[in-house]
C-alpha cells in the first residue's frame, strides 16, 4: 500500500485520507523523495502533453510559439482558447469537424454557463482541442491522412510513442486510449520525472522550445484560475503539466523534478504536494504575493470551509 501523502482534517477530526506515489528529484536526478510505487507504470493523463507535442515538432510540425502552447495546453475553453484553437485548424484547412474528441462544455464557470446557455457542447471547448489541432496540422504538414490520426498505427502516433521513449529513458509498458481518444501511453513517475527534467535543461532546440513556450504562455496552459497557470505565474522558471486521475509533473531550471500520482484520482490535494515538495528542493518565492499564492495552494484554500469559515485544513505528511 502506497503512504499517506496528505489527510484531510476537519475541525480537529480526520475525515479522509490520500495515498499516493511521489518523487522529488535533484538537478542530477538523484531523489530527494522517493515515496510508494514510483517505478510502476501509470497513465500520466495531460502530463504527458508536452512529451506528445514534442512527438509532433520530431514529426515535422512547423507552427508559432503561442500555437505551440495551446497544442500543450488542457485549456478552460474560455474564449480565447476556443478562438485560438479554430484559428489554428483553419490555417491548415480544417475545422471543428476534423476534430476526434468529443465534444464538451467549458471547464471555466463563466463560459460554460454560456456554452450551456447557447444550447450545446463543442469539441473545440474540450480541454485535449489544442492537442488535437496540433495532430491534426502536423498531417496536413506531412501529407498524411487525418482520418485515422488517432490509431495508434498512425505514421504520427508512432513518431510520438518513440519520442516519449526517448524522454522517459524507459520503454512504454501499455497503450490504452485517453479520455480525449488520443492514445495513451503507461509509464512510470521516475520516467515522467526524467522527460520534464530534460525539457528544462537539454540542449535540443526543439526539447527547451516546449518548456520555453509553456512557461512564456501559462494562461494558453489552463486558463483563469487553473492550478498550471497560477504555478507558473507565481514560481519563476517552473515547468509544471498536471493530468486527470491525481497526476502532476513539473520541473524547475536547474533540472530538479516532481512526479506525483494520487491513487484516489483525487485533484484536490495535488497542490499542496506540489508546493511542499517545491519547498524541500529548497524553492523561495520571489516575492510576497508568489509566497501567498504558494501558502494558499499548500493549506489547500477554499476546500475545507463550512458556513463561509476554514474549518479544517491539508496536512501533508512527507
Amino acid at each position: 500500500m502506497n503512504p499517506t501523502l496528505v489527510e484531510v482534517v476537519r475541525s480537529g477530526f480526520t475525515e479522509s485520507i490520500h495515498r499516493g506515489s511521489l518523487l522529488v528529484t535533484g538537478p542530477g536526478g538523484e531523489p530527494v523523495l522517493d515515496l510508494g510505487a514510483t517505478r510502476v507504470p501509470v497513465y500520466p493523463r495531460s502530463s504527458n502533453k508536452p512529451l506528445q507535442a514534442l512527438g509532433m515538432l520530431r514529426a515535422g510540425l512547423e507552427v508559432g510559439d503561442e500555437d505551440l502552447a495551446i497544442i500543450c495546453a488542457s485549456h478552460n475553453g474560455e474564449p480565447e482558447h476556443v478562438r485560438r484553437v479554430a484559428e489554428l485548424l483553419a490555417r491548415h484547412g480544417l475545422s471543428e469537424a476534423d476534430l476526434r474528441c468529443p465534444a464538451d462544455y467549458p471547464l471555466h464557470g463563466p463560459s460554460r454557463i454560456d456554452a450551456i446557455r447557447a444550447g450545446e457542447p463543442s469539441r473545440l471547448a474540450m480541454n485535449c482541442s489544442g492537442k488535437h489541432a496540433g495532430m491534426l496540422a502536423a498531417c496536413v504538414q506531412r501529407g498524411w491522412p487525418t482520418e485515422d490520426y488517432l490509431s495508434p498505427d498512425h505514421k504520427l502516433q508512432r513518431i510520438i510513442g518513440e519520442t516519449i521513449e526517448d524522454l522517459i529513458g524507459e520503454e512504454i509498458a501499455h497503450t490504452g486510449v485517453d479520455g480525449c481518444g488520443a492514445p495513451l501511453f503507461a509509464f512510470s513517475l521516475a520516467g515522467l520525472a526524467r522527460s520534464f527534467s530534460r525539457l528544462t535543461t537539454s540542449a535540443d532546440e526543439a526539447e527547451r522550445r516546449i518548456d520555453r513556450c509553456m512557461r512564456a504562455n501559462p494562461w494558453l496552459i489552463g486558463g483563469t484560475s487553473r492550478e498550471d497557470t497560477v504555478l507558473m505565474l507565481a514560481v519563476d522558471g517552473l515547468l509544471a503539466k498536471g493530468g486527470a486521475e491525481g497526476v502532476h509533473a513539473a520541473a524547475l531550471p536547474d533540472g530538479s523534478a516532481i512526479t506525483m500520482k494520487i491513487d484516489d484520482g483525487g485533484q484536490r490535494v495535488r497542490e499542496a504536494v506540489l508546493v511542499t515538495a517545491l519547498r524541500r528542493l529548497g524553492h523561495t518565492p520571489g516575492s510576497d504575493a508568489a509566497a501567498a499564492v504558494l501558502d494558499g495552494l499548500a493549506r489547500g484554500a477554499g476546500w475545507v470551509r463550512g458556513g463561509g469559515h476554514e474549518v479544517g485544513e491539508f496536512r501533508v505528511t512527507f
